[in-house]
């Protein structure tokens, strides 16, 4: 009897020693406890109020808290994502979101953010993706943006952000999609973007951009995966470069709204996958290369506004190219 009773106590003890243990091992570590706590201390009510008790990857019966995505590390849990979106968050950048040292995916668009990213952003040595488009963000943008090495996907358009764009940009080897339109950059785009290898999408239209296509492309050995370049709607200059055709991914070649001058190169018919070509609105002189109304893919092709020769004529149905978000953010 006496030895039922020392089993049935022995087992209600490593019972509970399991129960401690695992509740141990499911802790969230206590950096991102404290950081999620700051934010949501300076966040409005749309958000605060999902977001209950004190752990943010949930304790108990409590959920984690909407929007935060974690993960087990060790004997611990640690925040890798933070989606918080379309929730009208007004104030500045929330400095403490660069205290979750093991975050990969930041999403904080379509609010109302103001100020500068600050420096700090620099210590998200695991960001993969970085979604801040559709805020009031302003001054310049950091250069340690450029430390964020595994940088897929960088997402800063329909912000005011100002001065020119950082070359240490091109520090990011991971990089796929840089989107940077709508803002109010000014000076050249800096050639060494392209160094970045994996590259796709380069979108730097609306701003106030100076400089040529030729120092911007260089010889034309760079940009190996870009397959859409939107340059529309700045201050560029300069001709359309026969260095251009070097770019042979390219799908998506937008100019207008520049100050382009000079003739249209006749390699552009040697862009195997160009679709869409928008040179309305410059000052380019000439003829369109008979071959680019040949050429097999090539659907629109937009000339209005310039000086070209009479019976020059456009392509395609002239609508309006936009690109979906399913289709931008992975």
């Amino acid at each position: 009897m006496a030895a039922a009773s020392f089993a049935r106590a022995l087992c209600l003890h490593m019972l509970l020693l399991f129960l401690v243990v695992g509740s141990a091992r499911c802790k969230t570590v206590k950096r991102d406890v404290k950081a999620l706590n700051e934010i949501k201390s300076s966040l409005g009510w749309r958000v605060v109020y999902s977001w209950v008790g004190d752990d943010p990857c949930g304790h108990g019966d409590l959920p984690p808290w909407s929007g935060v995505t974690c993960s087990q590390q060790g004997d611990y849990r640690v925040v890798t994502e933070l989606e918080v979106y379309a929730v009208s968050i007004v104030g500045p950048f929330p400095t403490a979101v660069t205290n979750l040292l093991d975050l990969r995916r930041l999403d904080l668009h379509n609010n109302k953010l103001t100020g500068p990213i600050p420096p700090q952003i620099g210590r998200l040595k695991h960001l993969r993706i970085l979604n801040l488009r559709w805020n009031k963000l302003q001054d310049v943008l950091p250069p340690e943006i450029g430390e964020l090495k595994k940088l897929t996907h960088l997402y800063l358009s329909f912000n005011n952000f100002k001065g020119e764009i950082p070359v240490e940009l091109a520090n990011l080897p991971e990089l796929r999609y840089l989107y940077l339109h709508e803002n109010r950059f000014t000076g050249r785009i800096p050639p060494e973007l392209g160094t970045l290898k994996n590259l796709r999408h380069l979108d730097v239209g609306n701003n106030h951009l100076t400089g040529t296509l030729r120092d911007f492309i260089g010889n034309g050995n760079g940009f190996p995966s870009l397959r859409n370049l939107y340059l529309n709607n700045n201050e560029l200059t300069g001709v359309l470069p026969d260095q251009i055709a070097n770019l042979t991914n390219l799908e998506i070649l937008h100019l207008s709204n520049n100050k382009m001058i000079g003739s249209i190169s006749p390699k552009l018919v040697h862009i195997p996958r160009l679709i869409y070509l928008y040179l309305d609105n410059n000052n380019f002189i000439g003829r369109i290369p008979e071959g680019l109304y040949r050429h097999p893919f090539l659907k629109e092709l937009y000339i209005e506004g310039n000086h070209f020769r009479p019976g020059t004529r456009s392509k395609g149905t002239h609508k309006v190219l936009e690109l979906p978000d399913a289709d931008i953010l992975v």
